[in-house]
């Protein structure tokens, strides 16, 4: 069976973002982009919510193509458009996207259907409504959750309203020089 591993960046207090949905708070350099290339770069698969694969697609098919382009920009555009990308949304399920399917009904036993085809991981960039959902369907095998060191007070929070407790085992932790922390959770 594949996984589904959630990356998600959380401010210290727990948020995703601002209440206005900002993200400029969120601290990412080469160092957290190598971290994590190492494990989306085997993913095949790439899971988002409606808002946040509409900010992915603005700006991934063309990042390698801009002048200046980061090494990180570069490989990880390479990757997006070559891996099979998967957006829950119930409002976009009539748009035709290449290398995209919209799943908008039956969520739990299409994602259990994706689970057990073959392939490597699936991955879930952000998306804290969708992400949630999966949570509470018992769906997310691992979460990397990148703390950055900054208190928000307000904003989205990352676990809103669960409804049942989740079992985690901690299976790394690495901080980086920027003072992100990034915790990997297993499911237990």
């Amino acid at each position: 069976m594949r996984k589904l591993v959630s990356f998600m960046h959380v401010s210290l207090d727990g948020f995703v973002a601002g209440p206005n949905g900002e993200m400029d708070w969120i601290k990412v350099d080469e160092e957290i982009f190598d971290y994590a290339g190492h494990r989306t770069s085997v993913a095949d698969t790439a899971l988002y919510g409606r808002a946040t694969h509409e900010i992915m697609e603005a700006y991934w098919p063309t990042a390698a193509d801009k002048p200046g382009a980061s090494k990180h920009d570069i490989e990880h555009s390479t990757w997006y458009k070559k891996v099979e990308k998967i957006v829950l949304s119930r409002s976009m399920k009539s748009k035709k996207l290449p290398g995209t399917k919209i799943i908008s009904e039956n969520i739990s036993k299409e994602i259990n259907k994706l689970k057990q085809t073959p392939g490597t991981e699936i991955i879930m960039f952000g998306s804290p409504s969708a992400t949630n959902f999966l949570i509470q369907e018992g769906l997310v095998d691992e979460f990397w959750i990148f703390v950055n060191p900054i208190l928000l007070g307000q904003g989205i929070p990352f676990f809103n309203n669960l409804k049942q407790r989740t079992k985690l085992k901690l299976v790394k932790s690495r901080a980086f020089s920027s003072g992100v922390v990034c915790l990997h959770y297993e499911k237990i």
